[in-house]
């Protein structure tokens, strides 16, 4: 099956975002954690999020036009913190309500019966029942002129791991924490270790 750039443009709305937020494959989805300028908390699922460097270690992720209401990206703009939360299979309906357009008045802990949790000097809260979280401080936010997307990059400032999910080589088990994947707009994938190989070397073969 052949589809150009014109079959693109003339599909409906949603076949479109369905197609072209599954073609990448899945990619992580985490609940990010803000907090408005009057101090109500906000939860919203994102799956455009991408590691930009390590040192320092930035994050990456895309959010939509701002052509309507987005507390997210307001939040961010206020207080320049948020949280990256990995949704499990234990929160991935909570999560998945959280899309829902709440009015910014509204928590979706609230909504959907998660925990908020703090930590000292982070702005934004955290996701309890997610294993995974960490929180980043604004370092920049790139127009796309192409969509009208923005690319918000944010610095790590903290991260809360199980313990046991950290090796001394800096290694984190996301699978064994139950971190999910997603495509399109509704679809969750469980994520499973194929293969560690070791660090690739020209002129070695496979």
């Amino acid at each position: 099956m052949i589809i150009t750039a014109a079959d693109m443009a003339n599909m409906e709305k949603l076949e479109r975002v369905q197609f072209a937020t599954t073609l990448p494959g899945p990619k992580p989805i985490c609940l990010v954690g803000t907090r408005s300028a009057a101090g109500v908390a906000n939860l919203a699922p994102f799956s455009s999020i991408t590691h930009l460097g390590s040192y320092p270690l930035l994050i990456g992720m895309v959010t939509r036009p701002d052509v309507v209401e987005r507390n997210t990206l307001q939040n961010i703009l206020d207080t320049k913190s948020w949280t990256l939360n990995h949704v499990t299979s234990q929160t991935v309906e909570q999560a998945h309500q959280c899309s829902a357009r709440y009015p910014g008045d509204v928590s979706e802990f609230d909504a959907t019966g998660l925990t908020e949790l703090t930590h000292e000097d982070i702005i934004a809260p955290f996701v309890k029942e997610c294993p995974i979280r960490y929180a980043l401080t604004l370092a920049d936010i790139i127009d796309i002129p192409a969509n009208g997307t923005k690319l918000i990059i944010g610095e790590v400032q903290l991260a809360d791991i199980p313990d046991e999910s950290y090796a001394k080589d800096g290694t984190i088990s996301i699978s064994e924490h139950d971190s999910l994947a997603s495509t399109a707009l509704d679809t969750y994938f469980t994520i499973s270790e194929h293969a560690r190989l070791p660090y690739a070397k020209a002129p070695e073969t496979p």
